[in-house]
């Protein structure tokens, strides 16, 4: 009975997490509109600041709680920690696209990019607008020598998000180097 009980509730909180995911994209829809038509850089940061903190939020309480573990092992160098915490988020909430998106960048950091890449396709195809798996899909495949691939992916993230200066810098870099014949 007491095992049945521990079921029953560990699936409440299974549900109620998947139905926070669920919502996560529609409350962010005036965000983005906000990043679109942002006047300088400094609204568009204040604007993104409050995407991000969506996209962190969205996972629910127990995926919230994890993702705050990883963000510290990930900022402590503990990259193989962070790793086995986010593999554990996108097993328990496989539709909350920051967990994607953050294994992707530990995946990026260790040096495993065509993993990184398949994460970050996960991540797109929950949240398309996701700026920073954009951005980071445009790192991945330059690294590669895919240029073209890496400024669509650039062009993209812009697209979203228009005031990405770094992301914009390394558009320019890359569409000089095609101009010029060196890549």
């Amino acid at each position: 009975m007491r095992a049945l009980r521990l079921v029953l509730v560990l699936a409440s909180v299974l549900l109620l997490g998947a139905a926070e995911v669920h919502g996560a994209d529609a409350k962010l829809d005036p965000l983005f509109e906000r990043l679109q038509a942002a006047r300088d850089s400094a609204e568009a940061k204040q604007v993104e600041a409050l995407i991000w903190q969506g996209w962190l939020q969205g996972g629910g309480s127990a995926a919230t709680s994890l993702m705050e573990l990883g963000v510290g092992a990930m900022a402590a160098g503990n990259l193989p920690a962070a790793l086995g915490i986010f593999d554990a988020i996108v097993k328990q909430s496989p539709d909350y696209a920051e967990g994607w998106n953050k294994r992707a960048t530990v995946l990026f950091l260790m040096g495993a990019l065509d993993k990184s890449a398949e994460d970050v396709d996960q991540v797109l195809k929950l949240e398309p607008r996701h700026f920073g798996a954009l951005a980071g899909l445009g790192m991945i495949r330059a690294q590669q020598d895919r240029t073209e691939e890496a400024i669509a992916a650039f062009e993209r993230a812009l697209a979203v998000h228009p005031n990405l200066d770094q992301v914009r810098r390394n558009l320019d870099i890359l569409k000089k180097k095609r101009r010029d014949g060196a890549i």
